[in-house]
């Protein structure tokens, strides 16, 4: 049976604090939490807007948890600089428009291939490196030709169309050709976007997927059932999925 990981990205909490101003939600308290309640891992999104978490909270979050730190940052020069100083364990490079509401695709590493490779040059070596891409085999193959041993793979596309009733099994099938040719090149796939209790189990299941990242679903059922009972939820429904 394989082990599938789950991080918890706390974004959302920081952008309710800040529709507000002041300390609450407070993000640390979060952060605490979402170690004790079992999660593999924790995942926030420096965004160069800063319209939920900041510097200040990367620091403060980085002294308070033990399990690994996933920052998710654009991918420039600015970033990778923050990312230096404050050394989470790994960096997942994503996509950024000032304009979007959320994280609308995966990152082209083919089209950016040069200025990502100047970029990751530049982050320490001790700061594991991921790329956020669609599941796409030439994109994986560009990561992998970058030197790039884990990605993590978009599957907004797929819960869309679960959500609509429409082509899930199409985009199911994406996300398992790609995760499959990782295994075969020896590149780890996460995934992530876009999943909940009801469409998560047909990702976790995948064999070559070894991790799940899932933020706003989780914050979100957290105002009806609390933190802690959404993520031990999430959990057991991952371990029932890989059995």
């Amino acid at each position: 049976m394989k082990n599938i990981k789950l991080g918890v990205n706390i974004d959302h909490i920081a952008t309710v604090r800040n529709a507000r101003g002041g300390e609450h939600p407070n993000i640390i308290c979060a952060a605490k939490i979402v170690e004790a309640s079992g999660a593999d891992q924790l995942t926030v999104h420096v965004r160069e807007d800063r319209r939920h978490i900041n510097e200040h909270d990367l620091e403060n979050i980085l002294k308070v948890i033990n399990i690994p730190l996933n920052l998710e940052i654009a991918a420039n020069k600015e970033m990778v600089k923050i990312a230096n100083k404050y050394k989470p364990s790994s960096v997942c490079f994503v996509p950024e428009k000032r304009q979007e509401i959320t994280t609308e695709g995966g990152l082209d590493i083919i089209k950016n291939y040069d200025n990502l490779k100047d970029i990751i040059n530049n982050l320490y070596d001790d700061i594991d490196v991921a790329f956020f891409i669609d599941p796409d085999n030439e994109q994986l193959k560009a990561s992998y030709e970058l030197g790039v041993k884990t990605v993590e793979l978009h599957t907004g596309m797929y819960a869309n169309a679960y959500f609509e009733n429409t082509s899930s099994n199409f985009e199911l099938d994406k996300l398992k050709k790609t995760a499959s040719l990782g295994e075969k090149i020896n590149v780890k796939c996460a995934a992530g976007h876009g999943l909940n209790f009801d469409n998560v189990s047909n990702v976790a299941s995948i064999p070559h997927i070894s991790e799940l990242n899932i933020g706003h679903f989780l914050v979100g059922d957290a105002i009806f059932n609390g933190l802690e009972n959404s993520i031990k939820k999430m959990i057991n429904i991952l371990k029932e999925s890989v059995k």
